[in-house]
């Protein structure tokens, strides 16, 4: 991905910094936490320099093996989502009026 979004290419930098972060603290090599995971010693070096084309099905798996994965399924959630939450406020009132319309 050529034209990544500057913002995009921070939070995937800082993500790869905590991952190696997490991985030392642990004392874990590179080569122990990529055979863990099932991926090339490779993959895990590029997840930790936060490369955009590394999938996020690597970086998920890493967050697993260093037992951090919980919060990885809370980051699209739609509870804590406040424009899509205002929208469908919104919505919702529009679609009220329009039966209390008819």
């Amino acid at each position: 991905m050529e034209h990544l979004p500057a913002p995009v290419g921070t939070v995937l930098t800082t993500l790869g910094a905590n991952l190696k972060t997490a991985r030392l603290r642990r004392g874990l090599t590179v080569q122990e936490l990529a055979e863990q995971v099932g991926v090339s010693r490779q993959l895990v070096a590029e997840a930790e320099r936060g490369k955009p084309m590394t999938g996020v099905a690597v970086y998920a798996a890493l967050l697993w093996a260093l037992g951090l994965l919980d919060g990885l399924a809370d980051v699209a959630n739609p509870g804590k989502d406040k424009v899509g939450l205002a929208g469908a406020l919104v919505q919702g009132r529009s679609r009220g009026r329009r039966a209390d319309d008819s």
